[in-house]
């Protein structure tokens, strides 16, 4: 109980705070993570989900890659949990000044954030290959098959960042800068083993630097505070 009341004084005396967050900000929202017990990683396909969320397998298997991407990588129902809504509500009080993101689910934006970095991009922005017409994820949910566009028919691409594709360097850039100059830096829900995005917490140089995360992960003896708890609880707490 006395690290969670740390961590919130921490918060209340903290006015240029940024939060890094993996997937496992959205397990509390019934989105999977992958390397939990009950992730992706330890459920049974053709493929490894790896393998599938390639840039390889989607130029290779495309039918396979949309069979697998509609089922486990559009959970459009999903809801913001209370990490989410909390962290809007202290972007809204002038606290927080930017959401650094490894999710894809748009969770962040349908709680009310607004300056939300998407480093592996999202699953509500897809973009005709040919044209570049955008589209939304209902649109690729709806579909059959390999998405094609209503305008000229070129193949559909989710605007996501599959392995073996780099991440954008403008979303890069602008998280380094927020990071940088952060006074508290919240990580959360992540493992911090997907690189280049767990480098981004070196360019932190402040001394308020929270780790939330059920397990516990490489970066723990760098923190000033470790919980491990689940994230929705912790932020739960959180008053204004």
């Amino acid at each position: 109980m006395a690290d969670i009341d740390t961590f919130l004084d921490l918060v209340k005396h903290s006015d240029n705070i940024v939060f890094f967050g993996g997937a496992g900000v959205s397990t509390e929202s019934g989105i999977p993570d992958f390397r939990s017990t009950d992730g992706l990683y330890h459920q049974h396909y053709k493929y490894p989900p790896e393998t599938m969320l390639s840039h390889t397998f989607y130029e290779q298997h495309m039918d396979e890659f949309y069979r697998f991407y509609r089922d486990k990588m559009l959970a459009l129902d999903a809801q913001p949990n209370m990490a989410h809504i909390k962290l809007a509500e202290l972007e809204q009080a002038g606290k927080l000044k930017a959401i650094v993101t490894q999710n894809i689910d748009g969770l962040h934006q349908k709680a009310g954030s607004k300056n939300v970095l998407e480093l592996h991009g999202s699953v509500h922005r897809n973009y005709c290959q040919h044209c570049h017409k955008l589209f939304s994820a209902e649109y690729i949910k709806n579909s059959t098959g390999i998405p094609h566009c209503d305008d000229c028919g070129g193949t559909i691409k989710p605007d996501v960042v599959l392995y073996e594709e780099g991440l954008d360097n403008d979303t890069v850039q602008q998280a380094l800068y927020y990071i940088s100059h952060a006074d508290m830096l919240i990580i959360g829900g992540t493992s911090l083993v997907v690189y280049p995005a767990a480098g981004l917490i070196n360019y932190y140089h402040g001394h308020k630097l929270v780790l939330i995360n059920k397990s516990s992960t490489d970066m723990d003896s760098r923190a000033d505070l470790v919980l491990h708890e689940p994230i929705g609880q912790v932020f739960a707490k959180i008053t204004l």
